[in-house]
């Protein structure tokens, strides 16, 4: 098992880089570069589970980011993926390497994280701005976890997290997934949509806040994606962390929904 994106270092970051957040008690998300990782806590059994894996060669930052969150020697129960674009995994071979621990993703994704399939590489037509000029430098090529990835659980349920439900939300990529609790409303999206203009190298160093679709390069199914973020919308969550920008909450969350799903009609 080899990291693929190791010699794809990317000096892109925000200014916010490094910055933690909380999308709720028991949900934190901590800013690599331009991408957001999750803690999710399973506070009755005292584990934790990561969503995502961030930028290339920054396992010691979110591994930092943990021990800051739940203690020196912590480590996850799993690792949950949303997708596997290189910003999603790019640090996960060191991770996996780490803390031995299992990988769980979608079966339509699993192509991807299999060494079996490259994504498509990225449209620097889609969107304008500054990074979709820069995304044919971004790596498209898949990664090989034969080893640690596993499918996610078919009915539904997330590994570890009682209460949590993955929800199939394609578009940005055919098995990308997003985390949902019911109970409490609370929403981990991915890259479903996202709460910075991820195009725009401004708005992203910034992190200025707007809703926008997932990043538009990498997407290979807009329609797809428009019906996911239908989909999320839906659930009327009230509090949402995005792989692209800061959380959201309640009516700012819904009012930001609404115009988004109004504006790709």
């Amino acid at each position: 098992m080899e990291n693929e994106f190791e010699h794809h270092l990317m000096p892109l970051a925000s200014m916010k880089s490094g910055k933690e957040t909380t999308v709720s008690p028991t949900v934190h998300g901590y800013l690599d570069q331009i991408v957001n990782v999750f803690f999710i806590e399973n506070p009755a059994e005292k584990e934790w589970v990561l969503v995502d894996a961030g930028m290339p060669d920054t396992a010691k930052k979110i591994k930092q980011a943990a021990a800051h969150l739940f203690g020196e020697e912590s480590k996850p129960a799993c690792i949950i993926l949303t997708h596997g674009h290189f910003d999603h995994v790019g640090s996960i071979v060191e991770l996996v390497k780490e803390w031995n621990v299992p990988v769980y993703a979608h079966e339509l994704e699993l192509p991807y994280l299999t060494g079996q399939q490259n994504y498509p590489e990225a449209d620097t037509k889609a969107g304008g701005g500054m990074i979709t000029k820069l995304s044919k430098s971004f790596p498209n090529t898949g990664i090989d976890l034969s080893e640690h990835v596993r499918l996610i659980p078919l009915d539904h349920k997330v590994p570890h997290l009682p209460g949590w439900e993955w929800i199939h939300t394609p578009g940005h990529t055919p098995g990308h997934i997003s985390l949902f609790h019911s109970e409490d409303k609370v929403l981990v999206a991915g890259d479903a949509f996202t709460t910075v203009q991820q195009e725009s190298l401004h708005k992203v160093l910034t992190q200025q806040k707007e809703f926008n679709g997932p990043p538009r390069y990498f997407t290979m199914d807009e329609p797809a994606a428009f019906c996911s973020i239908r989909k999320l919308q839906e659930l009327h969550p009230q509090a949402a962390g995005t792989g692209h920008g800061m959380p959201a909450f309640a009516d700012e969350l819904a009012a930001g929904l609404k115009k988004l799903t109004e504006t790709m009609k």
